[in-house]
């Protein structure tokens, strides 16, 4: 069993980013090579200088919905739902709902004008499936939901947030948690990728609430982690071959997007729900070169990212960032393993 306990190391609280820098592409980029063991200290719009013609660049495009919907009883007693997975196109979804035990079937949460939401069964480890109550449901989530940021954060989400905690090129709603790595990416920043030869395709993977769970020993013991959705398009699929065979790189922007490109190098599915847990050691069949932020200690990301630079030199560059005050986590700055 892999001993989680390697994994860790020691993070001042005031490192943990509350909010992200503006503009986006201004944060901070160590760049980290894992042939000659170096490390640099750059800014993210720098990240354009170590990417070459005929590399190609992929990103997640799923878009983060605002899924923490805070309503009342007739009681008076406020509840909270936690929308994560629709069930159907009527209203019905899969949620957590905090403070389940206080609620029957049948019973309903006001959350807004015209917006209610029906208890109509109740599930394991605090889930439940509700149904959502009034017209345009959609608009009514995005006029009342909240965007459900991690918990490490320790604030409570900002209607700011609904711009700054998705990425530029959100298109496919469904995640519950941003593909971090790439809230630095400025529209402007992308074009001049594009500019110097670069590929950029898309590949969808709804993030989950799992991404913020701690690892289980059943995760260690069955070596699987929660499923997610994804999909890759034909064309993505196209330029990962076109690239390799010009000899460029293939650079993974997000753990979600290593966790979708190694699962089609596995199954060959190109959409489907991925469990795969990469830890050390782990043969990457199509990632190249990985951009990420730094992750939490003991967490399935921290291992993804040791399995992809090596553990002792992943470790000796978050103790090099935390000296060096690098800010940590989601609304963090980021590195560039190459």
């Amino acid at each position: 069993m892999i001993d989680i306990s390697e994994y860790d190391y020691n993070l001042p609280e005031e490192l943990i980013a509350r909010y992200p820098v503006e503009p986006r592409d201004s944060c901070r980029l160590m760049i980290l090579n894992r042939k000659k063991k170096t490390i640099e200290h750059r800014v993210f719009r720098d990240i354009k200088d170590y990417l070459k013609e005929n590399d190609l660049l992929v990103l997640n495009d799923t878009k983060v919905i605002p899924a923490r919907l805070i309503g009342k009883k007739k009681t008076g007693a406020q509840i909270e739902i936690f929308l994560l997975n629709p069930l159907d196109n009527n209203g019905y979804w899969e949620a957590l709902v905090r403070k389940l035990k206080r609620l029957k079937e049948k019973d309903r949460v006001f959350i807004g004008d015209g917006f209610e939401a029906e208890l109509i069964e109740k599930k394991e480890g605090g889930k439940a499936v509700v149904r959502l109550i009034g017209e345009n449901i959609k608009e009514k989530i995005y006029a009342y939901g909240q965007i459900p940021l991690p918990p490490y954060i320790e604030r409570k989400p900002e209607e700011k947030d609904k711009e700054l905690y998705q990425t530029v090129f959100a298109r496919k709603e469904g995640a519950v948690a941003a593909p971090t790595a790439g809230l630095h990416f400025t529209e402007e920043l992308l074009e001049e990728i594009k500019k110097r030869g670069v590929k950029i395709s898309y590949v969808t993977l709804h993030v989950g609430i799992g991404t913020f769970k701690p690892l289980s020993e059943e995760n260690l013991r069955e070596r699987k982690l929660h499923r997610e959705f994804y999909s890759i398009p034909e064309e993505t699929v196209n330029l990962i071959e076109e690239t390799k065979g010009k000899g460029g790189r293939v650079i993974a922007v997000g753990t979600t997007v290593v966790r979708t490109l190694e699962t089609y190098a596995i199954n060959k599915n190109k959409e489907g729900f991925s469990d795969l847990f990469i830890y050390p050691p782990f043969d990457f069949k199509i990632v190249d070169s990985l951009i990420t932020n730094f992750h939490l200690p003991k967490s399935s990301l921290l291992l993804l990212v040791s399995a992809f630079a090596g553990k002792d030199f992943i470790l000796k560059a978050y103790r090099e960032a935390v000296m060096k005050k690098y800010r940590f986590f989601s609304y963090g700055d980021a590195m560039f393993i190459q």
